[in-house]
């Protein structure tokens, strides 16, 4: 009966010691991967990154893993050189194969989310005055439409104290379009706007977070904190 108690103990103890080293190892990669991820170039500030599953060590040896998350807020992405704050984002990527001591890593597939609040959105949409054709218009010629969450689908955009109304905003791919603006009765009469037609307003977006790009033609949302990203990406390559 000692004996058994001495085995039961042991194993116990030894199945202790792999956990907690299959667990400092996850630990150590997860720091090795968001490092990797900044320097690659991928992301713009360290993330937080999580590898999922256990044990992590079988999965090393397989050289695959199965679920790593990436999450970060305060991301940047840019148009043009012009950058704005990715909030929130977070994405999710599957089937991970790694090499050369994580310094190399392509993606099954992936898909995640991120937000960029309306004053964002509007500074990387083009001068007001290039939509309407040249008008002058309050607040001088680089004044930009003002833009604000306008129900599900819809965007609401004026200029300082005039409403221009409300759009649609969609993706082909990266490239971002605010859409169907029509001028209130009120903008009509303002600062000679009769009869101007808004053109769409776009944008591309051309860098984005962990190799994903905009997800087909769902890939932004508005929401009343901001315009919601959708990504995704299948044989991503991460890393290396």
């Amino acid at each position: 009966m000692r004996g058994w108690l001495k085995a039961t103990i042991a194993l116990v103890v030894l199945a202790g010691l792999l956990v907690g080293a299959d667990r400092i190892a996850v630990g150590v990669a997860e720091d090795e991967a968001a490092d990797q991820l900044v320097k690659s170039g991928q992301m713009s500030k360290r993330p937080d990154v999580t590898i999922e599953g256990f044990p992590f060590l079988t999965q090393v040896l397989s050289k695959k893993l199965d679920d790593v998350r990436i999450s970060s807020d305060g991301l940047t992405v840019q148009n043009d050189g012009k950058q704005v704050a990715l909030h929130s984002f977070q994405a999710r990527l599957s089937g991970v194969e790694v090499g050369g001591n994580l310094k190399s890593a392509t993606v099954d597939s992936g898909s995640g989310s991120g937000v960029i609040t309306y004053q964002d959105l509007a500074q990387l949409l083009p001068p007001a005055s290039q939509l309407m054709g040249g008008a002058p218009l309050p607040g001088g010629a680089n004044s930009r439409l003002s833009l604000s969450y306008g129900g599900p689908g819809k965007v609401k955009a004026s200029l300082g104290p005039v409403s221009v109304g409300e759009a649609t905003v969609h993706n082909q791919g990266n490239t971002i379009t605010v859409d169907g603006l029509k001028l209130s009765s009120l903008a009509e009469m303002f600062a000679g706007l009769t009869n101007r037609k808004v053109e769409p307003a776009s944008f591309t977006l051309d860098s984005m977070p962990a190799g994903l790009q905009l997800a087909g033609k769902d890939g932004v949302t508005p929401l009343p904190d901001g315009l919601q990203l959708s990504f995704e990406g299948k044989g991503v390559k991460l890393l290396g």
